[in-house]
């Protein structure tokens, strides 16, 4: 009869490949977001860019001009179209129910007076 070490070594290999595999999002190594990175530490300056030299300007990514427009644009519809928008709030519209009712009783006193 067969020894069981061999299965039970082989199992306990397949085991651990398995649970490690599971542990490591999807078994396709360690996560890039908590990896160390490529610089030994921070530089100082936002987003690790260093600046450009005195008397040279940044150059402008492709996106960066269409994000800003788009920007720009959107702040204004939404300011303009905001503003005008119609008041539609249950308060308004009971005030100008009121004064029509204060109009209406104030025109039907006035003509039971003159008569």
């Amino acid at each position: 009869m067969p020894s069981a070490k061999p299965f039970a070594t082989a199992a306990g290999a397949l085991r651990a490949r398995l649970s490690s595999g599971l542990r490591t999002r999807g078994g396709h190594g360690p996560n890039p977001f908590t990896t160390a990175g490529h610089q030994d530490r921070p530089n100082g300056y936002l987003f690790n860019r260093v600046p450009p030299p005195p008397g040279q300007s940044r150059k402008w990514e492709d996106w960066e001009l269409p994000c800003y427009i788009t920007s720009f644009f959107t702040i204004v519809i939404l300011g303009v179209g905001l503003n005008a928008k119609p008041d539609l709030t249950l308060e308004t519209w009971a005030h100008q129910e009121a004064l029509k009712r204060l109009e209406t009783e104030s025109a039907q006193i006035q003509s039971v007076d003159v008569e």
